[in-house]
């Protein structure tokens, strides 16, 4: 291990093989950091987190601090963080309340840049984009392959699908289907996400799928309900139908229309 002499690492703290850590940052109690993580100078880590494997935290990041919520009441919560992330500077992720999932939880491969927050009691997959200054309200959860723009805000308890795109300065206050593109205040729907899926090598057959039930649902002035049924009688059986179906049933909010 490298531990800069500056460095206020906690007795309490439990660091794997190979961990690295900055100038001046602040490791507290009961935080768990996995082998070959690399924690930059001035970084604040506080206490009930764990970070995985081989993720990299830039300087002045700040990782498990008390939500920010008028119901948090002092119980035990964690943020858990998975394998190989990059965490950039200035990032925010607060530790969760009791509620939702009582957990603030982020998978593995996951790129947030600079300035990004994400809230107590959110929940985010893999290989998720949240580029400069995205603000993840609580309770929020992202699927896989989400891609979500710099300077955009997400309301609380929305849900954001895989493999979806949000532009830039973007307002997001009812749920993102996936596989689609999104942008706008307050956010609108503009199609599949037709780049990011032909990369993640979908299938012509899947994409063209997709593009029958996301017309039928969202440009054939069908009320929802009739639209998901013809969607189910007149477009073929693929698992991402079926995933795309069944995040607008399931969706609580309502989803962008």
């Amino acid at each position: 291990m490298k531990i800069h002499p500056t460095a206020v690492v906690s007795a309490d703290a439990v660091l794997g093989e190979n961990v690295e850590i900055g100038p001046y940052s602040i490791i507290g109690s009961d935080v768990h950091l996995g082998n070959n993580t690399i924690i930059g100078p001035h970084v604040v880590i506080e206490s009930h987190t764990d970070i995985g494997e081989n993720c990299r935290l830039y300087q002045f990041a700040s990782i498990g601090g008390l939500p920010q919520d008028l119901k948090f009441g002092g119980e035990e919560s964690r943020v858990i963080i998975g394998n190989h992330n990059t965490i950039r500077e200035f990032v925010t992720i607060n530790r969760a309340t009791a509620h939702d999932i009582g957990v603030t939880m982020i998978g593995n491969h996951n790129l947030i840049m600079a300035y990004c927050h994400v809230a107590h009691n959110c929940k985010l997959a893999d290989h998720i984009v949240m580029a400069n200054a995205a603000n993840l309200a609580g309770h929020v959860h992202v699927e896989d392959y989400a891609i979500i723009g710099g300077m955009t805000g997400v309301h609380q308890f929305t849900r954001i699908g895989a493999h979806c795109i949000i532009g830039g300065v973007s307002a997001v206050n009812k749920d993102i289907p996936p596989f689609v593109t999104a942008s706008g205040n307050h956010a609108k729907l503009y199609g599949l996400n037709m780049i990011g899926l032909r990369r993640r090598g979908f299938t012509d057959e899947t994409i063209n799928a997709l593009k029958r039930a996301y017309r039928i649902v969202f440009r054939s002035s069908l009320l929802l309900n009739i639209a998901m049924a013809k969607v189910k009688q007149e477009v073929k059986d693929l698992p991402e139908v079926r995933q795309f179906l069944k995040f607008i049933e399931n969706s609580e909010r309502g989803v962008c229309r």
